[in-house]
């Protein structure tokens, strides 16, 4: 039996932690500002209820606790934790749950001062912790009974966070589900219109659950997760404002610090929404962010937009009848220009992002100031192969497919003009990042061997740990190795769908990272090195990424590997 769908008994049990009364603020300013700065008097901990997703507010470098009580060995359970505007440091522990807690209570002081006494005294055992704006998450399938104790702080601002607990994951399955490829595609590419579609939600159309989809638009950057959005549209209410101690405050808003109003779980929660009460705040400029629900489509034409213009677009799946959301990955575009389309100019030493729509063609135009013996054109083709073609003054130079990171030295010539034409893929729209420099040695490409595959020695596998090698080169880089545990089904066809490969190591989860090191060989027969990555669990498969960073902080990723460790030793 577990006691988030029944907080009562989990009140009484906390209880003597808080029998302190908690005074309101007077009007005698100086009691105020002394009871504000004392941390225990805003103390404020609540209980998760079971499969009803909670929305709250941190102030910077003030923690905030949840608990809940599983009485039962063997429970399954699953906590997420959405950050919204700001990174979060969580903690998920248990404690072991005291005897008394677990029968019958006989309503004696004695006994519940003996379990504050137990709480408060043992640190608990610490199941989980993750540091980061991921959505990010928990889940067991058979959990120890226990006091279960969820403490969470953001050191950068100000910020709010979304909470989830279930002791049901198999059967609630509140967040919809992505399909098995999860891009958003531009189909379709204007000067103020760009079209979009992507596949459905197998939540819609295997459950047939109700599934509405919401676009989200802005010229800044894509975003991890619909709260983040909502934050950001927000910023300029007071739903966002932290209320300044002396100022903001006022005995109305304490009657509701920090507590959710009553019968509106998985809903949207207003904070101090009251504000004769506060200070008046001038209004912030309006933030360049909008938000389209279309229903249950999944292909739509945003209007509207400003010419030769680059847009990030997101797209998020929610699930109409818990109001939980899951985003898809995101993508950008640039709109066409309101005239003809003019040549991109690059800057030497300067990488330059590229989008190219399906079948579309891209010009771009490199022009020394100095002269030069040699020119090296660096291409970083995210997704699929595009076609190049370099003319120095007309004459064809060169006319490849690039597939991944290529690198082309040709021959300088005083006061040479290079054309670049770039044909994008069938397939879909191209990402690209492109490099010229006339500075070999400066290059804001790290430089790479000719084979950029992770080898597996498969007599070293273990059942906890695989040894992999990757060719380095004569310059000194430093290299990144990253794991995720994948299916036994997951295969190379997956691996390219779901990746792009200009997304660097900051995009990872922390909990994937294995090490970072520095490597470099001048005999490039010798430029070779290994590792052996340990903690793995028997007859798993593993994903493989190494990341390669440039002294100019762009990062670059070898060809991912496939390894599963031994099921038996």
């Amino acid at each position: 039996m577990l006691l988030l769908r029944c907080p009562l008994l989990l009140l009484l049990l906390l209880l003597p932690l808080h029998c302190r009364p908690q005074k309101l603020p007077t009007r005698d300013e100086e009691l105020f500002q002394m009871q504000i700065r004392d941390k225990a008097f805003f103390h404020d901990s609540s209980v998760i209820p079971d499969g009803a997703e909670i929305s709250s507010y941190l102030f910077r470098d003030t923690p905030k606790r949840y608990f809940f009580v599983v009485e039962e060995d063997n429970t399954p359970l699953a906590v997420t934790v959405t950050p919204c505007d700001a990174p979060l440091e969580w903690k998920l522990s248990v404690q072991e749950l005291p005897e008394e807690a677990s029968g019958e209570g006989s309503g004696d002081p004695e006994p519940l001062e003996q379990q504050k006494q137990q709480i408060t005294s043992e640190e608990g055992t610490e199941l989980f912790s993750y540091k980061g704006n991921d959505v990010e998450y928990f889940v067991s399938s058979s959990s120890p009974s226990g006091l279960y104790q969820l403490d969470l702080l953001s050191t950068e601002k100000d910020t709010h966070f979304k909470v989830y607990a279930t002791t049901t994951p198999e059967s609630d399955q509140p967040y919809p589900e992505l399909p098995y490829d999860p891009r958003i595609d531009v189909t379709s590419l204007g000067r103020t219109t760009v079209t979009l579609a992507w596949k459905p939600s197998p939540t819609a159309s295997l459950l047939r659950q109700p599934i509405q989809y919401c676009i989200v638009i802005n010229k800044e950057h894509n975003f991890k997760s619909l709260c983040a959005v909502e934050a950001k549209l927000s910023s300029d209410d007071a739903f966002m404002m932290a209320p300044k101690p002396g100022l903001d405050f006022s005995p109305f808003d304490f009657a509701h610090f920090g507590f959710p109003a009553d019968n509106n779980s998985g809903k949207e929660r207003g904070f101090l929404k009251s504000s004769k009460f506060g200070r008046q705040t001038p209004p912030k400029p309006r933030v360049d962010l909008h938000r389209i629900c279309i229903g249950n489509k999944n292909i739509f034409t945003v209007s509207d937009l400003k010419p030769d213009t680059q847009y990030y677009f997101d797209m998020f799946a929610v699930n109409t009848n818990t109001n939980m959301s899951t985003a898809y990955v995101g993508t950008f575009a640039r709109t066409k220009e309101e005239a003809k389309q003019k040549t991109i100019e690059l800057k030497d030493g300067k990488v330059t992002d590229v989008f190219i729509k399906r079948k579309g063609t891209k010009f771009l135009r490199f022009a020394p100031v100095s002269s030069h013996q040699k020119v090296t054109f660096s291409v970083h083709s995210c997704l699929d192969a595009v076609q190049i073609q370099v003319r120095r003054d007309g004459k064809l130079l060169l006319s490849q497919s690039v597939e991944g990171v290529r690198q082309f030295q040709l021959r300088g010539k005083a006061k040479a003009k290079y054309l670049i034409r770039l044909k994008g893929s069938k397939k879909g729209a191209s990402m690209l990042k492109v490099l010229a420099t006339t500075r070999p040695n400066k290059q804001s490409f790290p430089s790479l061997p000719e084979d950029t595959r992770i080898k597996a020695f498969d007599k070293l596998r273990t059942c906890s740990s695989v040894t992999v090698a990757w060719l380095g080169t004569q310059e000194r880089n430093k290299f990144c190795i990253y794991k995720r545990e994948v299916d036994d089904n997951y295969n190379e066809e997956q691996k390219k769908r779901e990746q792009n490969q200009c997304l660097g190591p900051d995009t990872r989860k922390k909990s994937e990272k294995v090490l970072c090191k520095y490597f470099h060989s001048q005999n490039i027969q010798k430029a070779v090195t290994t590792e052996t990555i340990r903690g793995l669990q028997p007859g798993k498969s593993y994903l493989l990424d190494v990341y390669v960073i440039g002294h100019g902080g762009h990062s670059v990723k070898y060809q991912s590997k496939l390894v599963k460790t031994r099921k038996f030793c």
